[in-house]
């Protein structure tokens, strides 16, 4: 079966959104831009999402394996790291690694590290991701061990004095 009668392993909504919120964050983390581009099926029968950060003045491109990322329709997710949202601006990256998508069953994504190599592949995306990004990751959990406080404790009152 050839790529084009293959039906095209495209993200969902929701992966989408996810591999946004990634960029986001990793750009919170590093301080710096962190851009994340999903190249499209056409030529590969499946995409992929690349996360990258683009280049300073004055680092050595020689040094880091050299991407671009942008350019006229490209589709770069999240809030592209403070970077202006011109939508034809095209950057040069270091590539930091990208997620590809697979019809090998039980795996949906594989990750693909700086050196081209296939490092993890799993049926979900958070699993392959740096940060925990639900949204209730962050909620205190309430029902944290009430049963282990004694009725009995002693709390002071609003005057420090010990109340029973």
């Amino acid at each position: 079966m050839s790529f084009a009668d293959a039906p095209d392993l495209v993200f969902t909504a929701d992966e989408l959104e996810t591999l946004g919120r990634t960029a986001d964050a990793l750009s919170a983390y590093l301080g710096r831009a962190v851009l994340a581009e999903v190249v499209d099926a056409q030529e590969t029968g499946f995409e992929w999402a690349i996360f990258a950060v683009p280049l300073d003045k004055d680092e050595d491109e020689s040094q880091f394996t050299v991407v671009q990322i942008g350019g006229e329709g490209a589709r770069v997710l999240g809030n592209r790291g403070g970077l202006e949202p011109d939508d034809t601006a095209v950057y040069a990256c270091r590539y930091l690694w990208a997620i590809q998508l697979t019809d090998a069953d039980p795996v949906r994504f594989i990750k693909v590290d700086e050196e081209g190599d296939e490092v993890a592949w799993t049926e979900t995306l958070e699993e392959l991701l740096p940060f925990a990004l639900k949204d209730d990751a962050f909620i205190p959990d309430d029902d944290q061990d009430d049963d282990d406080q004694d009725d009995d404790d002693e709390l002071p009152d609003s005057r420090g004095q010990i109340l029973h």
